[in-house]
């Protein structure tokens, strides 16, 4: 039973895997407030930038380390695993398409994802 508020709970589901720890609730994922994270992130680093080929995947990576240095400050480390995925190419106004698969368990998983662009540049981050 869970008598301390703020406690973990662990769940056995039948057919799936046992022992879930299932985070309080003041302690779930909440993607409203990392996407306004990562659209500040994104917005700050990338606002006025033009587009370099050269250094465009150090740019990502940094962007991507600091999406998952911010995550922590959020207090998500300790239950959440997270996977960064930052993409930086050139505008040229003809779009993108982009996709991913991965196992998931919708009582404990999430998602965020969003984009960025100006006149030279298109940002997508999940």
């Amino acid at each position: 039973a869970n008598e301390a508020l703020g406690t973990m709970t662990s769940v056995t589901v039948e057919g799936g895997i046992p022992n879930v720890t299932v985070p309080p609730f003041e302690r779930k994922f909440r993607p409203g407030v990392v996407k306004e994270m990562m659209d500040e992130i994104i917005k700050e680093r990338l606002t006025g930038v033009e587009y370099e080929a050269d250094t465009c995947s150090m740019l990502a990576r940094d962007i991507s380390d600091e999406i998952k240095f911010k995550l922590k400050e959020l207090g998500f480390e300790e239950r959440y695993k997270f996977v960064v995925q930052v993409v930086i190419g050139e505008e040229k106004g003809e779009g993108v398409r982009m996709g991913c698969r991965c196992f998931w368990d919708p009582k404990t998983d999430n998602h965020v994802a969003t984009q960025f662009h100006n006149a030279t540049i298109f940002c997508a981050a999940a």
